[in-house]
């Protein structure tokens, strides 16, 4: 079944206004953009090095390492960072460079690959002095990148603790409160690792809120959440009975005041350190709203921060998609926001959160009479859950191709088989890795259907 010329073109506009976000985040950009030598001394995100500093070691993780390790190798000379330093990326993502050690992990599962990167960067780290600088690049992914089991705990305890959280809907600050208190290196471990050296993070946020004690697990950062917490969160998401025996008595332990807890606010260990958000996704839905203005949309914000289970969020989105409507509003409009939102898996279908948040959004707001529109929800990174798309990109005549290829949207939903739905109705965002991630971007292109009112663009 055949597009109509206007949805065409309102889809080709959201794609338009995502890719501008993404190119917003770019991690080389951002990390060129922090480093300058004066007088042949580093800036790094606006801040003096200490005059003492002699050398920089630097270590980076995460889905963008090589790209912000690679502008570290351009900014700063061989005198300033001699290397060598430890880039840790996704499997499949790494790189040859000249001055970093390069290795690949498991995501969002850690896996042996995790443990040795997290093994060389704290090699990397370890003895680092008071006339020394340890940089950090961190960027979206790293928490399973950077895996450091503390003692007593094993890769597959917490592979296991993970994908429980995962499966049961956990957020990003639940899944990272319990990370913490089994790693070695998450929750100001690193900054402990390099102490007594400085130490200087670039960070590429992928947390909405940008909370450097959140972001990959806050390992240059203090940590306010406790054993406790941990132990809370398993009780919430309801697995409390069913994580490993160790992740347990390692957390009960914690609570007793048997094992040391995480760095906390105030230690004076985090006098030396400096944590910098050079992309976010509140930059990449500013670009896109720059974009879709380009494009003859005027463009609103959706207040807060887009949370919660995709499904639902979808429901809210269709909402606002009819009161924009409903109003007097222009004949052409843009709606964006950011955010992301999660998944309770009762279903054994595939898919990811925006490919399930596009599927229920079509099936809420329908047809939308007396507009074209098109809506695009779709993960910085090019990656949505274990699929090859990045999302999905819907219009008013979704539910239309859905129906004639046999395919009930809202059983699919309930299976959580998002994928093979949109995959059916052609509409999958697949993008390819982006080598950088800042959350996911929501974008809604709506027309009044009217000959005085041309389309944009």
């Amino acid at each position: 079944m055949e597009r109509d010329p206007a949805s065409i073109l309102l889809r080709e506009h959201a794609l338009s206004a995502f890719l501008a976000g993404v190119a917003a985040a770019d991690p080389a950009r951002a990390v060129r953009a922090s480093l300058e030598l004066r007088a042949g001394r580093p800036r790094i995100a606006g801040h003096e090095v200490p005059a003492r500093t002699r050398r920089l070691r630097a270590v980076a993780f995460g889905k963008a390492a090589c790209a912000m390790a690679s502008a570290v190798e351009e900014a700063l000379p061989p005198e300033v960072f001699p290397g060598p330093g430890v880039a840790i990326t996704v499997r499949g993502g790494g790189r040859p460079l000249a001055r970093f050690q390069v290795l690949e992990g498991g995501h969002p599962i850690p896996d042996e690959g995790s443990v040795a990167g997290a093994r060389e960067v704290a090699r990397a780290l370890a003895g680092a002095a008071e006339d020394e600088l340890a940089l950090a690049l961190i960027s979206g992914g790293r928490s399973a990148l950077l895996a450091a089991p503390a003692p007593g705990i094993s890769l597959e305890d917490k592979m296991a603790t993970t994908e429980l959280l995962l499966k049961a809907g956990a957020d990003i600050r639940e899944l990272n409160t319990v990370r913490k208190h089994l790693s070695s290196l998450k929750g100001g471990g690193l900054a402990r690792a390099a102490a007594p050296a400085p130490v200087r993070a670039l960070i590429i946020s992928d947390v909405i809120g940008n909370d450097p004690s959140v972001i990959a697990s806050g390992p240059a950062s203090p940590d306010p959440s406790t054993f406790a917490d941990a132990i809370e969160v398993l009780k919430r998401r309801g697995v409390l009975k069913r994580a490993p025996a160790a992740v347990l008595a390692r957390l009960s332990a914690g609570m007793r005041g048997e094992v040391e807890e995480t760095p906390k606010p105030g230690d004076p260990l985090f006098d030396r350190v400096v944590c910098a958000i050079v992309g976010s996704n509140e930059l990449s839905i500013d670009a896109a709203r720059a974009r879709a203005e380009k494009l003859g949309h005027r463009t609103a914000l959706l207040a807060g921060p887009l949370l919660g289970e995709a499904s639902e969020a979808g429901r809210v989105l269709a909402a606002a998609a009819r009161r924009s409507a409903a109003s007097e509003t222009p004949a052409s409009i843009a709606l964006i926001a950011g955010g992301e939102t999660t998944v309770t898996v009762r279903g054994p279908g595939r898919g990811g959160r925006n490919q399930e948040l596009a599927l229920a959004f079509a099936l809420e707001v329908g047809e939308l009479r007396g507009w074209s529109w098109a809506f695009l929800s779709a993960g910085t990174d090019g990656v949505d859950g274990p699929t090859d798309a990045a999302g999905g990109l819907v219009d008013g005549g979704t539910l239309r191709r859905l129906s004639a290829r046999g395919i009930d949207p809202r059983a699919a939903l309930e299976r959580n088989d998002s994928y093979a739905a949109l995959a059916a109705s052609g509409d999958l965002v697949v993008t390819g890795a982006t080598g950088t991630n800042v959350a996911d971007v929501q974008i809604l292109v709506m027309r009044r259907e009217s000959k005085e009112s041309p389309i944009p663009g």
